[in-house]
């Protein structure tokens, strides 16, 4: 846990829920395990979503869509997201959940791998939601902050490893090793960039916000 569990289940006691559509999709989401942005992240979303009012998102990452509705719930009314997943047996749920939501004249789902999608588009984005896989956030970025217009902002969420992002090469598991060097890769990167202000912040599995100069 990168915050205390009682004190995360204390902050987390205090939300008081989203639209009754957004937490049946989150309790379908937990029991099938298909990961979702978490309660602490959502919190902090909701807000930020409301403070900067983003009207052109991109999402790399949809999953079963859960965090494209919730970006089209807490947006401004007239925003446009376009989301992009490559798992294939998702997109079809995805998209009937865009359908279900409301919100499906306002999230353009693109299927297939981010790395060759993101050189076809052409902004420019208000937010770019990094939620993919995470070995992937550092080949994404030089498309990711050609999307970015100046002022735009870039999270990307999970970038501590659950805390094995602090630790010794040899102490995370040989599987996830490679995961683990290129987030290091990747936060090195965001913190040294001079394109972008990145502050990490250690919410949830630990999140970026960066801001394009």
């Amino acid at each position: 846990m990168i915050v205390e569990e009682r004190m995360l289940a204390y902050i987390n006691s205090l939300d008081q829920g989203h639209t009754p559509f957004l937490e049946e999709l989150a309790g379908r989401a937990a029991k099938d395990r298909v990961p979702i942005i978490r309660r602490e992240m959502q919190s902090f979303l909701k807000v930020f979503l409301m403070i900067q009012q983003p009207r052109k998102i991109l999402e790399v990452g949809t999953a079963i869509g859960f965090s494209a509705v919730f970006m089209a719930e807490y947006g401004p009314p007239d925003g446009q997201i376009t989301t992009i997943e490559s798992y294939e047996k998702r997109i079809p749920l995805a998209r009937e959940n865009f359908r279900k939501s409301g919100y499906g004249d306002r999230i353009t789902l693109l299927p297939g791998d981010a790395a060759d999608i993101l050189k076809t588009l052409k902004g420019p984005y208000d937010l770019i939601f990094m939620d993919a896989a995470k070995g992937q956030y550092i080949r994404f970025l030089p498309e990711v902050l050609r999307l970015l217009r100046p002022g735009a902002v870039l999270l990307s969420d999970n970038v501590l490893q659950e805390g094995d992002i602090i630790e010794s090469h040899y102490l995370v598991e040989r599987r996830n090793r490679t995961i683990y060097k290129r987030m290091r890769e990747y936060l090195y990167t965001l913190k040294h960039s001079r394109e972008l202000e990145t502050s990490i912040v250690p919410l949830g599995d630990g999140i970026t916000i960066s801001v394009r100069r």
